[in-house]
């Protein structure tokens, strides 16, 4: 009976002091930094994988041809300035009287790469565009501050504030984000719209010879909303779906212009933005009939060749709207109309 007692007591204690171990270890803190954090779920409710990255020996490196295109990633980094605000034009070194030095094909095929598979209608409108690039940042400004607008109501908003721009400036308000584009990169604008000016037989070579590269690695196809029209080297038409229709196309050069690592699908590489309409109450600002003559280097604005050059800017203008007759002004711009051309190159315009 004692003994029994003796073991009672023993099995008691025992568990007193078994409790009072739990207890203790229940209220001490866990060890900091000994475990990862906890993932949590998304918003899809499941977990995010681990990140396993491939080694570097399993990818080889891009190679870009002749080394035409340098590590920035086009469009250039977002932010750099607050929406609206765009650097002076002066901090950039202003062309003088005479002409730029000549850009040889490599330094075009950069210069064209970000712009070389918009639409035939908007790319037009943004190589004329650029040879007012003292004009760009200030209309990039007013497009962002009236970017609700869109389609006649836009129109009527350009019309009633009668803004000073040259009509191949107003033409790109309805795209915003090619303005901002434009004024975020001035030293770019200034560039391009200078090689307009003086090489613009090699520019258009030079957005064909990109074309073709992004074709011949798949990357330009039509889609949904454009249109690639292959008439062969040298002539690669890309108009919208639905006339009138545009969504800028989104890419990165260093990638369309590259050829595609095995098992890439080409098919992602061009993203759009938002569908932007194109009536006829922006005919006045040449959307009346806009494209290119490619054979035979025309740009082509209202269906006529638009004959601005390094040589004539100060006095030439061309003549936007129907009917117009050349004239000469004594003024600083003067309207000017070049000749109709009847060849079926240039007839095709689809807006």
């Amino acid at each position: 009976m004692r003994l029994a007692s003796a073991n009672w007591t023993s099995f008691v204690a025992c568990g007193v002091l078994a409790g009072a171990a739990t207890l203790c270890l229940a209220q001490a803190p866990y060890p900091q930094g000994q475990y990862p954090p906890q993932q949590r779920p998304n918003q899809t409710g499941q977990y995010p994988p681990q990140q396993q990255y491939p080694n570097q020996s399993q990818y080889p490196p891009q190679q870009y041809p002749n080394g035409q295109y340098p590590q920035q990633q086009y469009p250039p980094q977002q932010g750099q300035y607050p929406a609206g605000q765009y650097p002076p034009p002066q901090q950039y070194p202003a062309y003088g009287q005479a002409q730029p030095p000549m850009l040889a094909p490599q330094q075009l095929d950069q210069l064209v790469s970000r712009i070389a598979l918009y639409p035939d209608g908007l790319l037009a409108q943004v190589l004329t565009a650029s040879t007012y690039w003292d004009q760009i940042p200030d209309a990039a400004t007013w497009a962002m501050q009236h970017q609700y607008l869109h389609g006649d109501q836009l129109a009527a908003a350009i019309n009633a504030d009668r803004l000073p721009f040259d009509e191949s400036v107003i033409a790109l308000l309805p795209f915003p984000s090619v303005l901002d584009q434009m004024a975020r990169d001035q030293g770019w604008t200034q560039q391009l719209g200078a090689a307009v000016l003086a090489q613009r037989g090699d520019v258009m070579d030079a957005v064909q010879r990109m074309r073709q590269q992004a074709y011949d690695y798949g990357y330009l196809r039509s889609n949904q909303n454009d249109q690639v029209i292959y008439h062969g080297p040298g002539s690669i038409e890309i108009v919208p779906v639905s006339p009138g229709y545009y969504r800028v196309p989104i890419y990165d050069p260093g990638v369309v212009f590259v050829r595609p690592r095995p098992g890439f699908y080409a098919g992602t590489a061009i993203r759009f933005g938002p569908a932007i309409t194109i009536g006829a109450a922006f005919a006045p600002w040449g959307w009346g009939g806009v494209g290119f003559g490619w054979r035979d280097h025309n740009i082509l604005v209202d269906r006529r060749p638009w004959v601005r050059t390094w040589a004539n800017r100060p006095v030439v203008v061309h003549p936007y709207g129907a009917g117009q007759r050349p004239h000469y002004e004594t003024h600083q711009f003067e309207r000017r109309d070049g000749h109709d051309r009847g060849d079926h190159d240039r007839g095709r315009d689809r807006r």
